[in-house]
């Protein structure tokens, strides 16, 4: 693993809260769940990855 997934995903929350901050000043708070919702598929989407990986791995050392 390394450090710079960690801070694209970092990137990416801030990107995501700044958005929906201006969407909520805004008046679209109905358009500001749904962008926290894009981001946090976009965040889960990569974990997801990184763990399938992760047990492909750890299938690797064991030889299963």
């Amino acid at each position: 693993m390394d450090i710079s997934v960690l801070f694209k995903m970092a990137a990416i929350g801030i990107i995501i809260t700044v958005i929906c901050q201006i969407l909520k000043k805004s008046d679209r708070e109905d358009i500001a769940t749904l962008v926290s919702i894009v981001g946090l598929v976009i965040v889960l989407g990569v974990v997801v990855g990184m763990v399938g990986d992760l047990f492909k791995n750890i299938g690797d050392i064991f030889q299963l």
